[in-house]
C-alpha cells in the first residue's frame, strides 16, 4: 500500500478521494487550511462509512503559501491535488481565483517533484475544455481547450484553464521525473458527507428548498463524486494515464428542467417545491440586474454542450453511474443530513 497526499481534504471531491483510498488500505495524508478542520473531516469520513484511525494524518497548508507543503509531500508516492477555489459568488477581481488556482498548482507540483513523488493527479475541470469556442455538434473531448481570452469566459473558467495549462508547462520544462495526469469533471453531484460540498450541489439544494421560481435555460454535464474519486485513483496508478487528461462525465448534458423532472419523479413528496417551469431568457436577464450570481449564467442561456468519457472508459476501464442516480443520491443525502430547509423544520 502507498502513502498518498490528498490536498483539500475538507472539500467535496477531496473527502470522497480520502474515503476510497482508506477503503483500499492506503496510508493517507491530507492538507487543510487550518488543523481545526480535522474533526470536521473525520466526521465526514465516518458519515461515509470509514474509520480512518491512524491511517490518516493532517497537515496545515494553503495554496497561497509555501509553508507546510514540503512536510505534507515528504515520503508520498502519489499526490491527488484536488484543492482549488470555487466560490458561490462572483469575485471582485478575476485574480482572486486565477492566482491561487495557478500558483497553488505550481506550488504542489514543485514540492512533489522535490520530494520524489512518482505522479500527481490534478483536478482540473470541464471548464478548461468546453468554453470560449464556437458551438459544435460533436461532443467535447480531451483534445479541446477553453479559450481563456474569450469575452464570454468567466473568472472561474479562466482560472481552471490557466492553472491546468501552467501545470502541463511545468511538467514539460521543470518536472524532471515527476508524472502528471489530469481529471476534468463536469458538474459534480452525488452524496454529500457534510456541509462542505461543491457549488453544483447548491443547484439541487435550492431546487428542493423552493428557493428558485423556475428553471433558466442552461444545461451542463453531470457526474457522481464517487466516480470522480474512482477516476482519480485509476489515473494515479495506471501506466496508461501518464501525461493524459480525462473527462469525468457520465451521460448527456442535462438542462435544469431535466434535473427538476428527475427530482419530481424519483423523490416524491420531498420534491414538492421543485419548480418545473422553464424561465424565458428575458426574465433571467431582469433578475441578473439585481443578483450578480445570476449574471454569471447569462452567457450560458440556451447553449447546449455535450462531452464524452470514451477515453477514460477505453484507457482506464472507468464506468460511471447514470446522471439520474447521481441527482437522486444528492437529494437523498441532503435530506439525510438535514441540509434542506424543509428537513430542518421537520426535525424541529
Amino acid at each position: 500500500m502507498s502513502t498518498i497526499l490528498v490536498t483539500g481534504g475538507s472539500g467535496f471531491i477531496g473527502s470522497h478521494c480520502i474515503l476510497q483510498l482508506l477503503t483500499a488500505g492506503h496510508q493517507v495524508r491530507t492538507t487543510v487550511r487550518s488543523l481545526k478542520r480535522e474533526a470536521d473531516v473525520r466526521a465526514m469520513l465516518k458519515e461515509g462509512g470509514a474509520d480512518p484511525g491512524n491511517r490518516l494524518s493532517f497537515f496545515a497548508a494553503d495554496l497561497e503559501n509555501d509553508a507546510g507543503w514540503p512536510q505534507a509531500v515528504a515520503g508520498c508516492e502519489y499526490v491527488l491535488h484536488v484543492a482549488s477555489p470555487f466560490p458561490a459568488s462572483v469575485p471582485k477581481h478575476e485574480d482572486e481565483l486565477i492566482v491561487p488556482a495557478r500558483e497553488g498548482a505550481l506550488r504542489v507540483l514543485r514540492a512533489s517533484r522535490d520530494a520524489g513523488v512518482k505522479r500527481v493527479v490534478l483536478t482540473s475541470s470541464f471548464a478548461a475544455i468546453g468554453y470560449g469556442q464556437k458551438p459544435q455538434i460533436a461532443p467535447f473531448n480531451e483534445t479541446n481547450w477553453t479559450d481563456p481570452n474569450s469575452d464570454e469566459v468567466l473568472p472561474y473558467v479562466k482560472s481552471k484553464t490557466l492553472a491546468e495549462r501552467a501545470a502541463w508547462d511545468f511538467i514539460a520544462s521543470d518536472g524532471r521525473s515527476l508524472e502528471l495526469s489530469v481529471v476534468n469533471p463536469v458538474g459534480v453531484f452525488g452524496p454529500v458527507l457534510g456541509p462542505d460540498y461543491s457549488t453544483s450541489i447548491l443547484i439541487v439544494q435550492r431546487m428542493m428548498d423552493g428557493a428558485v421560481p423556475g428553471c433558466p435555460r442552461i444545461s451542463f454535464g453531470v457526474v457522481d463524486v464517487r466516480d470522480v474519486a474512482d477516476l482519480h485513483i485509476r489515473a494515479m496508478t495506471n501506466p496508461a494515464a501518464k501525461g493524459e487528461r480525462f473527462l469525468a462525465v457520465a451521460g448527456d448534458f442535462m438542462s435544469l428542467l431535466d434535473i427538476a423532472h428527475v427530482l419530481k419523479s424519483r423523490m416524491g413528496a420531498s420534491a414538492k417545491k421543485v419548480p418545473t417551469r422553464e424561465l424565458p431568457n428575458w426574465l433571467v436577464g431582469l433578475a441578473a440586474l439585481r443578483d450578480p450570481a445570476i449574471k454569471q449564467i447569462l452567457p450560458e442561456l440556451g447553449k447546449r454542450r455535450n462531452a464524452t468519457h470514451e477515453k477514460a472508459a477505453r484507457l482506464l476501464g472507468w464506468s460511471p453511474r447514470s446522471n439520474e442516480d447521481s441527482i437522486v443520491a444528492t437529494a437523498e443525502s441532503l435530506i439525510r443530513l438535514g441540509l434542506l430547509k424543509a428537513s430542518v423544520k421537520k426535525a424541529a
